[in-house]
Formats: C-alpha cells, structure tokens, sequence
C-alpha cells in the first residue's frame, strides 16, 4: 500500500529509512485508540519553582547523580541552579558565568564536570569553560571577554552549545548571532580535531549553529537554526552526511538531544512553542527527516535548549519565555 506513495527518486536507503520511521511511528499511533501520547508534564517538578528568577536558557541532566543543572541570565540572579531529579533545590553558584547559553554534564571514572557557554560581552563571555559539580572553574576554552573570528579555532564568538563524549573528546557551535558560524571538534586536551563551516546556506555552511550533539552510531546533529534545519555529520572525519529540512516550514530547530534508546531525536522550536519528536535514522542513509509525535507547549513559554536523562528517558526543557524548566516523563 505504500509503494504507490514512495517517489520514483528515491533511493534503497531513502526507501528503507521511510519504512522505517513508519514502523515507529506505529509504535505511538494505534487504531481504535487515536494518537498514543509519548510524554507526561511531571507537574510537581520542582518542588520549589520559586527558585527560578531570572531567563532559564540552559538545563543539563546528570544522569548518573540524578541531578538537573539549570542556567539562567538576569540582574543579580545566581546563574546556575542545581535541583535532584525528584526536584528538590539543592544549591546554586554564579563565579564566572555571566550570560550562560549551553550546559552540559560530563562524567567519567573520577568524577563529573560541568561545561558551560558563556555568551557575555563582559570580562567573562565568549568561552567555554568546565566547572566543578559545586561551582569551581576548573578550564576555560576561549579569551574572556573578546570575541574572535573562526581563523583562529579556540577563539569564540557567542558559543552556543558543547557536547563531550565519554573520551573527553569535545564538540562545539560556535555562532549564536556572532561572528563565527562553524562546528567544532576537539580533543581531550584540547586540540582541533576538525573544524568545518561558515556563514551561508549552502553544504555544510551555518546560519547559527544553536544545538549540538552525537548518537550512537558515530554521527553529529546540529540545530541550524537560521537556516532551518539539521545538518548531520561523521564525528571521526567531519564529512557532512545529509540535511533535514522538511519538518522546520514553521520555525527552525533551536535544540536536539535523542532519546536514550536513540530511536528519536527531540527538537524544540522556541516561537511556536512546540517539542517535535523525529524518527531517527538507523546506520546508513539520513534520508529527511519524519515527525511521529510533537508535545505542544502553552503559548509564550518559548522552549530554547532541552536534554534528556539518559536512564529515565525523562525530558527537561528551558523556557525562556516561561522562565522556568519543566520535566516530561516517557509514557
């Protein structure tokens, strides 16, 4: 029944990934019950949301200590928040942050760390910098205070977003409405790897590279917000692998973490308030992209970064319009 629908220019690997995505989105579409729902708003999350007073740009699961880190920017607010999974309020720490955009949590056999961009035009912006779960500034990628151009790869312009593997090995975009419009891989000690893009519309070129992050399968996903779409990369070499497009008509995607069996990818769209839920690819050809569900959130609360714990598969998403996180759970 398919087939007629399939376009004659496809190929094997389109083919198969379209069948594919088909198969999951069965999973969340039943007949007789209508559309299965995915995720639940945990209501009680936090216990204490009074804790939010500033813009929450940022949030980061750390899976392993169950705890959530929040970032958030405004005039004498702390700008990092540390809440448990369960909710409570734990502590906060502001030393060298200024405009926080990204987080990530990083942990390895000896211990857990916290990257942060920072996308301030003071004596502490334009860097990435690791920090202690507690707050302490453990590295600073980037010159404090001066942006710089992509000719010189550990000089930043508004870094949007990190990504650390396990390795230590690191992924950066670079280009939150700045110079720099580029994808970034380092090593452990902080060498490049690789380095590709500029500014333009065309194969592996960015308009705001906003989101960043690797599934399983040795592949790079980058929110290319101004250009609305995806843009997909082999993390070893750099090589660009193909595009998503089809699904960003409305709004372009500002954020893309997968879910932790690595089947969807979440992508948030801030000006129509909404979470979109991919299908993602298996090995092989990227194809375009398919949505199987979408959560539509209240209108105004503006959803800018997201990340997922990888053990519960719960789901947090920083509202900049709401000024608070909130947390879904997997049905």
């Amino acid at each position: 029944v398919l087939f007629p629908l399939i376009p004659p220019s496809w190929n094997l690997n389109t083919i198969f990934f379209f069948l594919y995505s088909q198969v999951l989105k069965a999973e969340y579409f039943s007949s007789g019950r209508g559309e299965q729902q995915m995720y639940k708003l945990d209501i009680g999350w936090p216990k204490t949301p009074e804790h939010f007073t500033g813009q929450t740009f940022c949030v980061a699961v750390d899976s392993l200590h169950g705890l959530v880190y929040v970032g958030q920017r405004g005039d004498n607010v702390p700008k990092v928040l540390v809440f448990s999974e369960e909710g409570q309020f734990l502590h906060s720490w502001n030393d060298t942050v200024e405009m926080p955009h990204g987080i990530f949590v990083w942990n390895t056999a000896t211990g857990s760390s916290v990257w942060i961009t920072d996308v301030g035009t003071g004596k502490y912006g334009h860097t990435v910098k690791q920090y202690s779960p507690l707050g302490k500034l453990m590295q600073v990628l980037g010159t404090p205070g001066n942006a710089g151009s992509s000719l010189i790869p550990l000089q930043f312009d508004q870094p949007a977003e990190i990504f650390v593997e396990e390795t230590g090995e690191i992924y950066v975009v670079d280009g939150d409405g700045g110079m720099n419009n580029r994808l970034l891989k380092l090593s452990d000690d902080y060498k490049e790897i690789w380095l590709t893009g500029t500014n333009g519309s065309g194969i592996g070129q960015f308009k705001i590279p906003h989101s960043v992050t690797v599934d399983a399968f040795g592949r790079v996903w980058v929110a290319d917000r101004g250009n609305k779409r995806i843009q997909v990369f082999d993390k070893v070499t750099g090589e660009w692998l193909g595009s998503w497009s089809g699904c960003f008509s409305e709004e372009g995607p500002y954020s893309v973490r997968f879910t932790a069996d690595y089947k969807y990818l979440i992508v948030a769209q801030l000006n129509i308030n909404r979470l979109a839920i991919l299908a993602a690819p298996p090995v092989g050809s990227i194809g375009d992209c398919v949505m199987v569900h979408s959560v539509q959130l209240a209108d105004e609360t503006k959803p800018h970064l997201v990340d997922v714990d990888m053990k519960s598969g719960a789901v947090y998403v920083a509202e900049i319009g709401a000024q608070q996180v909130q947390k879904y759970v997997p049905l």
